[in-house]
């Protein structure tokens, strides 16, 4: 995408109007949805009856607000780009309206995984956005010598087709695992089963949750805004290097939290505090080291990785220079994000979904703050940077949260030497790297 489009107004556009669906889908689906949902539905003796009545009212919800987003596609695109010009709002508005509704596609993919989470199965959920990611390439490939109008579209629609895809793979896991039996038994039986006390539960969780999770994609939605009054492809430099954040931390923290959150919810139901402890000091070293490898090699090595991802065709070497600076601002909260995730994981767990609710507030408040007073003197750069500081306050508040006792006993081990000692060494390595490969590509 970087070769065919650069970083200018059209992959603006595309990135501006591909951000409205991804905003809701983190709000919705992939965070407040599986964090509430899951202790619930383990909590719940009417499962299949539960889970189908909670997908009703959500799908209810999302194809109406779809709708309205179909219908007011201008107003829409004018709440995420404040400062765009009549002709930039009218060029993004129909593809805000097309990529809205991967929407719906993600939530049932997100509901369809999150039970087949409770049955330990994780393969499908990580796979299938692949399918998202082959319908962007191929579109990429069949429209790379078109107009930049006519790509932006063709991208919007493979958004569709490989929503679509990752939809059927997860309708095949489950009838594999022996859920769609189930589930249908909850659409026949969803009348004269009375859920009404875990559908209360969930409502009590997922409100909570809603809102702390939903502070991390304001403040990504915010930034996004704020880039609109910023030079012309800084939309884009936030974006790229924004995919470079997110490669590790979804490889590594997204992937160790998102195993770990049924065995600790579990855990911590049947009353096993010692077990929900040992599996979270694992996951804290594991998560940390490999963290921290990530953290080290996206600093030192920050404009190697960019050149090499991104510097082709129409991305220029100004681009890779700007990225980078973002990418190094980003990668300084990638271990707050990370632990903020992992001990996140005790708040919800125990159902405090409140308590997380709060803490997310005040790291967006000190966000946005922070994002006001950073982005006129270093750009994009800032932006990234204000997100970082946010990721450090929710690290503090969540592990002062669940207790300082359990984080200072996670350090108390012969790790914290060798983590202290491999940062130095590796540190070392990856800037002198940094200069010899600096000196190759320039």
């Amino acid at each position: 995408m970087t070769s065919v489009l650069g970083a200018n107004m059209w992959s603006d556009i595309f990135l501006m109007a591909f951000k409205f669906p991804n905003l809701f889908r983190r709000i919705f689906a992939e965070g407040s949805f599986t964090q509430s949902f899951m202790p619930a539905y383990i909590a719940s003796r009417q499962k299949s009856v539960f889970a189908v009545a909670i997908f009703i009212r959500f799908m209810i919800f999302i194809v109406a607000l779809s709708f309205l987003v179909t219908l007011f596609p201008e107003f829409s695109t004018k709440l995420l780009a404040w400062d765009w010009g009549e002709d930039l709002i009218s060029k993004t508005a129909p593809l805000t309206m097309i990529n809205f509704w991967y929407l719906d596609l993600i939530f049932i993919v997100t509901f369809l995984g999150t039970l087949l989470q409770h049955k330990e199965h994780f393969f499908t959920t990580a796979f299938s956005t692949v399918w998202l990611n082959i319908a962007m390439i191929i579109a990429l490939l069949l429209f790379s010598k078109s107009n930049p109008q006519t790509i932006v579209y063709a991208l919007s629609f493979s958004i569709l087709i490989g929503g679509l895809l990752q939809v059927a793979t997860h309708i095949y896991s489950i009838r594999q695992q022996g859920l769609l039996k189930i589930l249908m038994g909850g659409w026949n039986y969803r009348k004269s089963k009375d859920v009404k006390k875990e559908e209360s539960k969930f409502a009590t969780l997922f409100f909570p949750s809603l809102l702390g999770n939903s502070t991390a994609q304001i403040a990504s939605f915010i930034d996004t805004s704020l880039a609109s009054f910023l030079v012309a492809g800084s939309v884009s430099y936030l974006f790229y290097a924004n995919r470079v954040f997110q490669l590790p931390f979804a490889i590594i923290a997204l992937a160790i939290t998102t195993a770990l959150f049924p065995s600790i919810a579990k855990a911590i139901k049947n009353g096993n505090h010692p077990l929900a402890y040992k599996n979270l000091y694992k996951s804290f070293w594991l998560l940390s080291a490999l963290l921290g490898l990530s953290v080290l090699g996206g600093i030192l090595l920050s404009e190697p990785i960019v050149w090499l991802l991104f510097e082709r065709g129409n991305f220029t070497i100004t681009d890779t220079k700007n990225t980078a600076d973002v990418l190094r601002m980003y990668m300084i909260g990638l271990i707050p994000f990370g632990l903020a995730k992992l001990f996140s994981l005790y708040l919800y767990a125990m159902h405090k979904h409140l308590k997380a609710a709060k803490i997310a507030g005040a790291s967006l408040i000190i966000n946005l703050i922070f994002s006001l007073i950073l982005m006129k003197p270093m750009g994009a750069a800032g932006l990234a940077l204000a997100g970082s500081i946010g990721g450090a306050v929710q690290l503090v508040l969540t592990v002062k949260e669940v207790g300082w006792g359990i984080f200072f006993n996670l350090l108390k081990t012969r790790f914290s030497l060798y983590f202290a000692m491999g940062t130095v060494g590796i540190g070392i390595l990856f800037y002198s790297l940094n200069i010899v490969l600096i000196n190759l590509i320039r």
